[in-house]
């Protein structure tokens, strides 16, 4: 990502031997010499047995010993969560297969292929794509599949290479095969079938795919048909200019036909008509948790999101007539600054006492109250200087040389946390915020921090190629999902998959990069990173911010919930982290930290105004968790979007703020704003 000639630097060097997470177990050996993932969308087939499903759009995939399941899962919702179960509607395994466990032979952004090597199997598991679809190798004759179900009926076109499969719960199944099959065998719960070679096909490996027919519409049936003959084996997401993300799917056939695939609604939103010669199957749709998943044609889409500023400074300017109200908090938040009072060692907090400095900086900028500035500065030495050369004792950076990426030194010296290795977006973010902060104040010391600053920022923002120099000790996007087109914070429980709650905080990570990239001087950094907080914004203004006449969600959980707070692949619930209940807290976490970048997440007023009545309609489980004060200045910063007096009021009564925010934040805040605002960040002020 950094064009300049500087050595790319590395934190002290850990390694993590225990075997039920070292990287050899489920990966190929040719993809060991580079850094591996870590919070990918494939991360339960790497950890402990490598049996847990993941949600392979539109289908939860579970590999198992040597064979593998899948199924397409029904949703139960309740007013509290919405989460969707694997059962094994259908499980293909080889008559040569024995106990062993799948190999990882490929992956990218889109795509994951998994070899069993004792069965002569290989599955290309593609996101959104409708098929699952397997090659058989010519020396295994026979594969079978089962079912927790019954088949009801079966049957077969003339040349043995399309069968129906009907299963006693109402499924339908589609199974399309490049070279002629025939049942041998055939039961209640299994089928099995054979090759039925010809003098041409010797030595062929077969491919199959299968589907599930989505309603009883012949005319979704003969979609199926018209693209069962082409299929992806890889896909991928580029970056190739600013908004932009560009898929490209490699694909192969056994006939003539274009590319079927799934856009969720993110996609379809994004999605640019007129560029990828896509055609779009509007009644072609499978439904999912993330909302109906329609039916596009074409190997190459062109998503495009809005455009949202790299403000250091408020948008429209602080109101003058507000500066010495301002100035005034400054002059106490700035009093009160001192790094050895900072008793946390935890990564995450330390680094919201540092975001919360550099605010200070920034707002004694804008308002030209400049004697504050030295005092902040001192305290930004003071604070991450020590947490780059390794000087502070408590804690510190590493790198795993195991999976390539940066631990701390509390959880390196615990068992390996390889389920919260995806965090660091959280976290390193509001390290970044303040290195770009102390940069742009002390350009000196930014120059001689810049390759740490570079190998925080590529441990969860890499993009790889050959122009990134950390790119051979990073995995690529460590936290961002390519496919659902936000970021995820790791993983708790297996069954629900990688989980996310405060969207905000994830804006700001990205965000952040784009801040040290302008004072760097580093215009693609800055790019990468303006385009991942706008697509983080549009997520979660898509899954996260639940408004009023949306059919995302079922009507038992959006009427009780304007927000969701715990959002895992598999379950979406009211709950926030630590199960924090109250919704103070719940908004005050999609909120913080409050930055310019806040008004484009929260442009859409409307939704704005939803919510905090909502939140002043009652607390959720009882009275707010934990800081109640700390809570309530963010519910008071949205409600000072659209009626700015009355906020102000109640901000000025806070008592207290979270660790990460400052009265001078919350003045700056709403002095910088007018009642029923128009916001020019390019994501609108009353979209839907």
């Amino acid at each position: 990502m950094d064009s300049t000639k500087d050595e790319p630097f590395l934190f002290p060097t850990t390694m993590y031997e225990r075997d039920c997470f070292h990287p050899s177990k489920f990966f190929s050996a040719n993809l060991l010499s580079s850094p591996l993932p870590t919070n990918s969308f494939f991360q339960n087939f790497l950890l402990c047995n490598g049996d847990n499903p993941e949600y392979i759009h539109p289908y939860l995939i579970k590999p198992s010993a040597s064979s593998l399941s899948l199924c397409y899962p029904s949703r139960s919702v309740h007013s509290d969560c919405i989460y969707q179960d694997f059962n094994p509607d259908l499980t293909v395994s080889s008559s040569t297969s024995s106990e062993s466990h799948h190999v990882i032979s490929s992956f990218t952004g889109l795509s994951v292929t998994l070899d069993f090597p004792s069965s002569n199997l290989r599955f290309f598991l593609v996101r959104g794509c409708p098929y699952v679809t397997f090659s058989v190798s010519h020396q295994t004759p026979l594969f079978s599949m089962t079912t927790v179900h019954k088949f009801s009926s079966f049957t077969s076109n003339s040349s043995l290479t399309k069968y129906a499969l009907k299963l006693d719960n109402g499924q339908a199944w589609l199974l399309y095969a490049s070279l002629p099959i025939k049942v041998s065998n055939s039961y209640e719960t299994m089928i099995s079938f054979s090759k039925k070679f010809t003098s041409r096909d010797h030595g062929v490996p077969l491919v199959v795919r299968i589907a599930l027919l989505p309603t009883s519409s012949s005319e979704l049936e003969d979609v199926l048909d018209r693209y069962s003959s082409c299929y992806p084996v890889s896909g991928d997401a580029l970056f190739t200019k600013p908004y932009c993300v560009e898929y490209k799917w490699e694909k192969r056939g056994f006939g003539n036909g274009d590319l079927l695939m799934l856009a969720h609604p993110l996609h379809f939103q994004l999605l640019s008509k007129d560029a990828g010669n896509v055609t779009v199957l509007q009644d072609f749709k499978y439904r999912s948790i993330d909302g109906d998943l329609v039916g596009v044609v074409g190997d190459s889409w062109l998503l495009k999101a809005d455009h949202v500023p790299m403000n250091w400074y408020s948008t429209r300017g602080v109101k003058e007539e507000s500066f010495d109200e301002i100035k005034s908090a400054l002059s106490k938040d700035v009093a009160a600054l001192c790094s050895s009072e900072i008793t946390t060692i935890s990564a995450y907090y330390y680094g919201k006492f540092i975001a919360r400095a550099a605010r200070l900086a920034l707002i004694a900028e804008e308002i030209g109250f400049l004697e504050v500035i030295p005092s902040v500065k001192k305290f930004l030495h003071e604070t991450i200087q020590p947490w780059l050369d390794g000087t502070f004792d408590d804690n510190g950076f590493l790198y795993d040389a195991n999976w390539g990426g940066i631990v701390t030194k509390e959880r390196s010296y615990q068992d390996f946390d390889y389920h919260k290795y995806g965090c660091h977006h959280y976290h390193l973010g509001y390290f970044l915020y303040g290195i770009a902060v102390f940069a742009k104040i002390d350009p000196s010391w930014g120059m001689k921090y810049k390759p740490h600053a570079y190998s925080i920022m590529a441990d969860f923002m890499n993009l790889g190629g050959e122009h990134d120099l950390n790119s051979k000790n990073y995995t690529r996007l460590r936290c961002f999902d390519l496919y659902t087109l936000h970021s995820w914070g790791g993983e708790t429980f297996p069954d629900q998959g990688r989980e996310q709650d405060s969207s905000s905080e994830a804006v700001n990570a990205y965000y952040s990069a784009a801040l040290m990239g302008v004072v760097y001087g580093d215009n693609n950094l800055s790019a990468i990173g303006s385009t991942l907080a706008s697509l983080e914004i549009h997520a979660a203004k898509m899954w996260w911010h639940v408004k009023e006449g949306d059919n995302m969600y079922e009507e038992d959980f959006t009427t009780e919930n304007k927000l969701v707070g715990y959002h895992s692949v598999n379950m979406r619930n009211r709950k926030m982290r630590y199960c924090y209940t109250s919704k103070e807290s719940k908004i005050a976490l999609h909120v913080l930290p409050l930055l310019p970048i806040s008004e484009c997440l929260f442009s859409n007023v409307d939704f704005v105004k939803e919510l905090v009545e909502w939140t002043q309609s009652g607390y959720g489980d009882g009275p707010a968790d934990g800081d109640g004060d700390g809570w309530k200045g963010f519910v008071y910063a949205l409600e000072g979007i659209y009626d700015n007096q009355f906020a102000l009021k109640k901000i000025r009564s806070l008592k207290c703020f979270d660790c990460g925010n400052s009265l001078s934040n919350l003045l700056w805040w709403i002095h910088s704003r007018d009642d029923e605002e128009k916001f020019n960040c390019g994501h609108g002020s009353h979209e839907n």
